[in-house]
């Protein structure tokens, strides 16, 4: 009987922990691996590395409001055409905002979409060959670096990665 009771108890707590658990990561925060190397170096710098060993970052991921994401914040997203694949890129262009890019016309970010660029284009399937992206489509914003442990830290959104050039029109 002492051990159906242990059992049962021990059930319940697991129960309990896991729907803690489901409520954080739905909510408030989540765990996630980056893989490739289309955020390198802020995401996966070795992951061209000559040895063949590549080691994926994970990072924790922040849930936002829509009016709290800014421009260069790393952000986690669906992808449009395969809804449960998800993608990691930097915010270029917010709504208004226009981007100028050097081999296409100056692209205006409507109402309800993002532009998104990876910071290494030359392997980054972004905005730029994918097109924008809806803002309901945003998972979080990546805030940490929390695996391997010689690169645990805070993610920079404020890098010096180059961004097209982004004319911000002040709203009336």
């Amino acid at each position: 009987m002492s051990t159906q009771n242990f059992l049962l108890d021990l059930a319940k707590k697991c129960f309990t922990a896991g729907i803690i658990g489901l409520a954080i990561s739905d909510n408030i925060a989540s765990f996630m691996a980056v893989r490739g190397s289309s955020m390198s170096p802020t995401l996966n710098p070795h992951s061209n590395s000559s040895t063949g060993f590549a080691l994926d970052d994970y990072v924790l991921v922040q849930k936002q409001n829509f009016e709290d994401y800014k421009v260069r914040d790393v952000v986690v997203f669906r992808s449009p055409s395969k809804y449960k694949e998800k993608n990691v890129r930097r915010i270029a262009g917010l709504p208004g905002d226009s981007i100028n890019l050097p081999s296409h016309d100056t692209v205006t970010v409507p109402h309800g979409h993002c532009f998104v660029i990876g910071d290494n284009s030359a392997c980054s399937l972004d905005s730029r060959s994918s097109g924008l992206i809806p803002l309901g489509l945003l998972c979080g914003c990546v805030t940490h670096i929390i695996w391997p442990p010689q690169r645990i830290g805070e993610v920079n959104s404020r890098t010096n990665t180059t961004l097209p050039a982004v004319q911000v029109h002040a709203s009336e």
